[in-house]
C-alpha cells in the first residue's frame, strides 16, 4: 500500500470518516441499560448501508485470528480490550462500553472508536475514559508532517502515565485507507524524534488501548483481547489525515 494517499483516494476516505462518525454518533445515543449488543451490531449495519457504505470489519481476516470477523462493529466491555464480538449480553449500569467501527466507501477505508459509560460508573472509571481520549488527542496534535511517529507515541504515551494507568502491551494503531490495517504500525509509546517521518498525505488510524492495572493481554477464544488481570479498559480511535501544520481529524 502506498503511505501517501492520492487525492482521489482522500476524498473517498473523507466520505468513509462521515459515514462512520454519524454512526458511532447514533449508536452512542442508542446504548443504554438493558440494550442488547446485537441490537448495536443491526444499527451499525443499517446506518452504514443505508448511507451507502459497507462495513469494513465484516469478513476481514486479521493476521493472527482462526477466522474472518463476522460482525460490522465490535463491542468490547470492561476488560475486553478490542475485537469483542457482538452476542445476547445486555448492558448493565456500571458496564464501559468501546465500539470500533470501520466503514468502506467505494474503497476508501476508515476506522474509529469511542468509549462510552453505560448508566452510572465510579470514578476511576470516568478517570480511565477521560485520560485515554485525552491521550488520543495528544497523540494527534503531534501528528503533522515533519514529525515522527515516536513524536506520536510519546504523547500518548505520556498522558497515560500521568494518569497512572498502563499502554497495554502488543495492540497498535496502524496506517489506513486502501486496506483496514497498512503499515505503518503507529505505537502508543516511543520517543521524540524517532521512528518514521510523517509527510503529507499519509492517513493513520491513531488508537490508545488502555489498562487500569496492567500491560499484558490475552486472546481469548473468540480472537478478542483482554487485560490479563482482568482490569478495565478504554479504546479510542481516530482516522487522521496528515497535513503540513496540523493533523485533520476525518472520523471527528
Amino acid at each position: 500500500m502506498a503511505l501517501i494517499k492520492t487525492p482521489e483516494q482522500i476524498k473517498n476516505i473523507r466520505q468513509s470518516a462521515r459515514i462512520l462518525a454519524n454512526t458511532l454518533r447514533r449508536l452512542k445515543e442508542y446504548a443504554d441499560v438493558g440494550t442488547n449488543l446485537l441490537e448495536l451490531e443491526d444499527l451499525a449495519r443499517e446506518l452504514i448501508e443505508d448511507a451507502g457504505g459497507k462495513p469494513a470489519f465484516l469478513g476481514y481476516h486479521p493476521d493472527g485470528a482462526e477466522k474472518p470477523y463476522p460482525y460490522a462493529l465490535c463491542t468490547s466491555v470492561n476488560e475486553i480490550i478490542v475485537h469483542g464480538q457482538p452476542h445476547s449480553y445486555q448492558l448493565k449500569e456500571g458496564d464501559i462500553l468501546s465500539l470500533d467501527l470501520g466503514v468502506n466507501w467505494r474503497g476508501g477505508i476508515s476506522d474509529a472508536a469511542i468509549t462510552i459509560p453505560i448508566g452510572k460508573i465510579n470514578t476511576q472509571q470516568e478517570k480511565l475514559i477521560e485520560d485515554t481520549e485525552e491521550s488520543l488527542k495528544a497523540g494527534i496534535r503531534m501528528a503533522k508532517a515533519g514529525n515522527t511517529l515516536g513524536d506520536i507515541g510519546y504523547a500518548i504515551e505520556s498522558v497515560i502515565k500521568k494518569g497512572g494507568w498502563f499502554v497495554v502491551d502488543g495492540l497498535t494503531g496502524h496506517g489506513v485507507g486502501e486496506k483496514l490495517h497498512e503499515e505503518p504500525a503507529v505505537l502508543n509509546y516511543g520517543n521524540p524524534g524517532e521512528g518514521t517521518t510523517l509527510r503529507s498525505g499519509m492517513v493513520l488510524a491513531l488508537e490508545p488501548m488502555v489498562s487500569m492495572g496492567t500491560e499484558r493481554i490475552k486472546m481469548l477464544d473468540d480472537d478478542s483481547f483482554a487485560t490479563f488481570d482482568g482490569s478495565m479498559s478504554a479504546h479510542f480511535e481516530h482516522t487522521i489525515l496528515i497535513t503540513k501544520n496540523r493533523a485533520e481529524i476525518l472520523t471527528l
